[in-house]
């Protein structure tokens, strides 16, 4: 007990001599490197958690549309007896972690439009009912026209990019000129006509360009007795692939299940090096800041040596005065962090009224200087796109990420504090004292 109230006591004269420091310091020439200090924090965790958070809800865009639209977290193939399929769909049903389970077609075509304009496409034969059955599915394909609506035979519903490159609407016709598959495909044929029952657009470009999805009993009938049948698995838990693919395993051993990790493998890490580059460059603002704190905490225990030696004489501990900068430090990480964190939330919350309200300034302000200057061209000024496609992506905030990078915030000036409270006593208590 007396050991605690020693420790409360003396933790009670630090905080109370390092705040004293701190009021003086608003006032005294280290003012300017103290507001510099907690401003440089500020922005750097603000800044980081903007651009970390325009950065996930761009990557993350292109990743929900790739896994839910495309490669699905796990891929199961090798069913090819009725039996061992029916009892591999049971099996999912009963498993927790498999919220969705959908059998699909693949074949690479050669489309050709009424127009006579041409087009390299990806034909996904899916189930009709597949929005119902697959949420994910659901929420990340959004019709620009149309219905998805491929109960009927030889009907078809295309990407926005792809429909754009053949130059169909809803209603129109296309045709699978030329289609992969086996011995019994024909190669060449104008017989496969389809009828675009609706177009598409995901958050992923090549997914718009490329893709097309028939029933999967046109698929049945036109890619071959060789097609090979896959079942999509969609997870609850993305990060669960890998127990889901070892229960696969050794449940069915004839199954071959791959998970989402093997596909677009190079894209993923092209992503995944493009933030961890970012998050890098960025972190340099905190360890300029940490310099700047470093050389300010320096001149401040300059400045204060007679204060340290009076401290150190009325029988303040070494480890003690150390402790006093070191708060000080701390303190200033931790408001700076705290503001920083409050406005980069503000920040990307608010993003897409940020990026319209630039790029409504932006032309008001070309207007104005090309009304002035060159009235003839002011009805060829436009907003510029780049500010209204940032508005249209939706930050995401990721709650550790967000921690992280406070953290780091927090760190950077304790540890330039820590480094810099070293010179303490560095000479004698009798010296700062004889020549003060």
């Amino acid at each position: 007990m007396k050991s605690r109230k020693r420790l409360l006591h003396g933790t009670g004269w630090i905080l109370t001599v390092s705040n004293r420091f701190s009021r003086v310091d608003r006032t005294g020439r280290s003012a300017v490197t103290s507001a510099l200090a907690f401003l440089g924090i500020c922005f750097g965790v603000m800044t980081l958690i903007v651009v970390m958070s325009v950065m996930n809800g761009f990557q993350l865009g292109f990743k929900d549309a790739i896994m839910e639209l495309s490669s699905y977290h796990v891929r199961v193939t090798g069913a090819d007896n009725v039996g061992l399929e029916q009892q591999f769909v049971r099996w999912c049903k009963t498993e927790k972690n498999i919220v969705s389970t959908t059998p699909f077609y693949e074949a690479e075509s050669f489309m050709v439009s009424a127009r006579g304009k041409q087009s390299a496409a990806l034909i996904r034969a899916v189930p009709p009912d597949v929005l119902n059955t697959d949420k994910g599915f659901a929420r990340e394909l959004n019709m620009l026209t149309g219905k998805f609506d491929i109960a009927e035979e030889n009907t078809i519903v295309l990407g926005s990019g792809l429909a754009y490159t053949l130059g169909v609407r809803r209603g129109d016709t296309v045709t699978l000129l030329a289609l992969s598959g086996g011995s019994d495909v024909e190669l060449l044929s104008r017989n496969r006509t389809f009828l675009v029952t609706g177009i598409f657009h995901s958050g992923y470009a090549d997914i718009n360009s490329s893709y097309a999805f028939v029933s999967i009993e046109s698929g049945e009938k036109y890619f071959g007795a060789d097609a090979q049948k896959t079942y999509g698995l969609k997870l609850s838990r993305v990060s669960g692939d890998g127990l889901t693919i070892n229960a696969i395993t050794k449940k069915f051993p004839s199954l071959k299940a791959e998970s989402w990790r093997v596909y677009n493998r190079s894209f993923f890490g092209v992503l995944r090096v493009e933030k961890n580059m970012l998050m890098m460059l960025v972190f340099l603002i905190f360890i300029v800041v940490g310099v700047n704190i470093y050389n300010g905490m320096r001149r401040l225990v300059f400045e204060r040596s007679s204060e340290i030696s009076i401290l150190s004489a009325v029988g303040g501990k070494s480890s003690e005065i150390k402790l006093i900068f070191i708060m000080k430090g701390f303190l200033t990480g931790v408001t700076g962090a705290a503001a920083g964190v409050v406005l980069g939330l503000l920040l990307s919350v608010n993003i897409g009224t940020i990026f319209r309200f630039a790029a409504d300034a932006m032309y008001y302000v070309q207007y104005f200087a090309v009304l002035v200057f060159n009235p003839g061209n002011a009805l060829y000024v436009q907003e510029n796109p780049m500010y209204l496609l940032y508005a249209s992506i939706p930050a995401r905030i990721i709650p550790g990420e967000v921690f992280v990078i406070a953290l780091f915030g927090i760190l950077a000036p304790l540890t330039a504090s820590f480094a810099a409270s070293r010179n303490v006593l560095k000479m004698t208590v009798a010296e700062v004292l004889h020549d003060e």
